[in-house]
């Protein structure tokens, strides 16, 4: 609506997981505007589901191959198209990156995650939430979630990152639990970098958090101590993903499930009467290749 309102043409986005992109895709067939989705070549390669979505609304997905040819490389390329030719195209930045007003931007969109979920959770229990717990790449959902609670104390915020294949094998996307403060896509936050300040390679096996920094809001919080951040394995997330399909009939997306797995650590430690609410920010589907690969299961 705000590219429709400034007299924009044509709408770019970047997509990790291709939950964004296909969001950004409906958007642009809608009200008729050309549409193109950068999206990295590995991303492209996980993520075959959300890519036939895109190009079915009518999207153009631009494969990135630079870097890792996932989330960062797809945001870096947008960047250069925008700048290129921001006189006739709008940038749909999907996360609460970016620079000043994105971040904020994104974050008031997405409360609408948090503020659905106060007005249920008091419905439904007469109370607030004891935990939120969400998955954190860039952190939108996670944001999301949170920002309508963050001025009720008794209310524990969680964000859980990706520890890929362990946080001490350097292959992760932990970016609070083993980064350090420095600017990445225009905002000053946590990233993962080196000593001469270039930014690090991130991974994990859900390619929506394969992102090296995160959202300055979440570095705030983190600071402040208004949330608190931990991590989950590649391997742990992929149980979190059978675990909750096969006890609850609810399949979840990869990012997601990082958001399960901590629960279930969790829980165990809390009182009966405690109340955990996860985000489940995506539907697995999109993930199916990947947990065919990772459990033998192919469906054949």
């Amino acid at each position: 609506l705000l590219a429709l309102r400034m007299g924009k043409k044509r709408v770019i986005a970047e997509t990790g997981a291709g939950q964004h992109g296909v969001a950004t895709a409906t958007v642009a067939a809608l009200f008729g505007m050309e549409c193109q989705i950068f999206m990295g070549e590995e991303d492209i390669r996980r993520q075959a589901p959300n890519v036939f979505r895109m190009q079915i609304l009518g999207a153009e997905v631009v494969p990135v191959s630079s870097g890792t040819a996932t989330l960062k490389d797809a945001m870096n390329e947008a960047m250069r198209q925008w700048v290129a030719r921001v006189r006739d195209t709008y940038y749909v930045i999907g996360s609460t990156a970016g620079p000043h007003p994105y971040p904020m931007m994104v974050r008031d969109f997405q409360s609408v995650i948090g503020k659905e979920t106060r007005r249920q959770i008091m419905k439904r229990e007469g109370r607030l939430p004891d935990f939120l717990i969400a998955c954190v790449g860039g952190g939108s959902n996670a944001m999301g979630l949170f920002y309508p609670f963050k001025d009720d104390p008794q209310v524990a915020m969680i964000g859980v990152e990706a520890a890929g294949k362990g946080i001490k094998t350097g292959q992760h996307a932990a970016s609070i639990a083993a980064g350090s403060v420095g600017v990445l896509h225009g905002n000053k936050t946590y990233l993962l970098q080196d000593e001469h300040g270039q930014v690090r390679d991130a991974y994990s096996i859900a390619a929506g958090l394969d992102y090296p920094g995160v959202g300055p809001e979440h570095a705030s919080f983190k600071e402040t101590g208004r949330a608190s951040y931990a991590t989950v394995d590649d391997r742990e997330a992929v149980q979190a993903f059978i675990d909750l399909s096969q006890y609850e009939g609810i399949i979840p997306a990869l990012e997601s499930a990082h958001a399960v797995a901590y629960a279930m650590q969790l829980a165990p430690q809390l009182d009966k009467e405690k109340i955990i609410v996860i985000n489940l920010s995506g539907r697995g589907d999109k993930d199916a290749g990947i947990i065919a690969e990772q459990t033998g299961v192919s469906g054949q």
